[in-house]
């Protein structure tokens, strides 16, 4: 019997698992979303995977964030990510970055050639350097929208930003996409209309960010085993 971390993949991918074992994926990002998407593509034994997030854990994560606890709070994100991939992913390379993304700094995070990027950020400015330089060169990209303040992860799909509808987010993205003149770009949104909170503070739940993190992950998996 195969005993390879990758043998149940293999035979849903057949010899198509190879195309999986040797990319290579940068995720912008560790939150609600990009915990969930990073463990996954993990899981899939790739060449190298980058993870890039400057924040640290804190109680209000708890909730959604993978591996937010009481002994990791204050830790950075991606150095307790890399300690806990590593112990599955022992042929992985594991690159970590905690470094704020911006227009300035974002070819810095680019000095492997990625086969593919997640943006699972929240910040519009971030998220804007991610996909221009994504765009500018042809590294494809998917981008997370919004998943606060909704609870139902039914209403999640992949769409092009262009045709997505109540989401705050993609509203204000479209806006700055046209501006640099971005007429495409794969995302994962909710077609749920956000419920309105107190303070317009944004609430989440444990399942919904979860379930966009997964949609990205199969996504991005799926596209390079077969169509890669």
């Amino acid at each position: 019997m195969n005993n390879k971390p990758y043998s149940r993949s293999q035979l849903i991918y057949k010899e198509n698992i190879n195309k999986i074992k040797k990319s290579k994926i940068i995720i912008f990002g560790l939150g609600g979303v990009g915990s969930i998407a990073a463990e996954s593509i993990s899981r899939n034994f790739i060449d190298t995977l980058t993870l890039v997030d400057f924040d640290t854990y804190e109680i209000s994560n708890f909730n959604r964030q993978l591996y937010s606890n009481e002994e990791n709070i204050g830790r950075k994100k991606v150095e307790v990510f890399k300690e806990n991939i590593q112990k599955h992913c022992k042929e992985t390379n594991i690159n970590i970055k905690g470094e704020k993304v911006t227009e300035n700094n974002i070819k810095d995070f680019f000095e492997i050639e990625y086969d593919y990027v997640i943006d699972a950020v929240d910040d519009v400015k971030a998220k804007l350097a991610i996909i221009k330089h994504c765009k500018e060169n042809n590294i494809p990209v998917i981008s997370s929208m919004g998943t606060g303040n909704r609870i139902n992860p039914e209403m999640i799909k992949v769409e092009n930003i262009y045709k997505t509808f109540n989401c705050p987010l993609a509203k204000k993205m479209r806006k700055e996409l046209k501006k640099l003149n971005i007429n495409d770009l794969t995302v994962v949104f909710s077609k749920e209309k956000p419920i309105e909170t107190e303070d317009k503070r944004i609430g989440s739940t444990s399942f919904v960010p979860g379930s966009a993190g997964l949609l990205l992950s199969s996504y991005v998996i799926n596209k390079l085993a077969l169509e890669g």
